[in-house]
């Protein structure tokens, strides 16, 4: 029979994951929810919530370090790869949408990122991998040269917007307009030239 401190640990854990999963859903939804929201879908206390996230604050600090991460171990791994460059790049597109690790990094970093060193370190890395990646496939002639690094965090946030009635519709759609999406970012010959200026880091809204 496991002690009592290991029960309450495992409860814990439990209690964590659960606040963790519902605050991506409650804050990809509408980041100016209450945190009372997430303790309601999480089904657990705000006590219980405020004794491992003191504030809201704290909480969407976590979700974005978290996204931050997932994005970083990703175009390592991408640039790690010596294997065939479109789908190196495709493989990276992919992990970091099915890893959902975008919905909230891109929205909440710019804000965060103010207050926490660590957090604007890990989104600097992030920023800087994922043009690494976007541009060695552009030297490798399997991404159209008149793109840009931002073109493809835009289409990562477009691709966070898309969200099912469930997580498996979620990630079934996703993963369909993903697929179109990289259909374009690759060069063809009867390609139409991308229109306007490309975007820039400062043409994101602040939060």
């Amino acid at each position: 029979m496991p002690a009592p401190t290991s029960g309450r640990r495992a409860q814990a854990a439990r209690n964590d994951t659960a606040i963790l999963e519902a605050a991506r859903a409650v804050y990809a939804a509408d980041p100016g929810a209450p945190i009372a929201s997430v303790a309601t879908r999480a089904g657990v206390g705000i006590s219980a919530l405020y004794r491992r996230y003191p504030s809201k604050t704290e909480l969407l600090r976590k979700l974005c370090g978290d996204g931050l991460k997932e994005y970083i171990a990703a175009a390592e791994a991408a640039l790690a790869d010596d294997g065939d460059a479109w789908k190196v790049f495709r493989r990276f597109m992919m992990h970091v949408v099915e890893a959902d690790a975008h919905t909230l990094t891109a929205r909440l970093a710019v804000t965060l990122e103010k207050s926490s060193e660590a957090l604007w370190r890990d989104a600097t890395k992030a920023q800087d991998l994922g043009e690494r990646v976007f541009k060695r496939g552009q030297k490798a002639g399997v991404v159209r040269t008149d793109a840009v690094a931002e073109d493809m965090a835009n289409v990562f946030e477009q691709l966070s917007a898309i969200r099912g009635p469930n997580a498996k519709r979620t990630a079934q759609l996703r993963k369909r307009y993903l697929t179109l999406q990289l259909d374009g970012l690759r060069p063809r010959k009867k390609s139409q030239p991308l229109p306007g200026p490309p975007p820039r880091w400062e043409d994101r809204p602040r939060g």
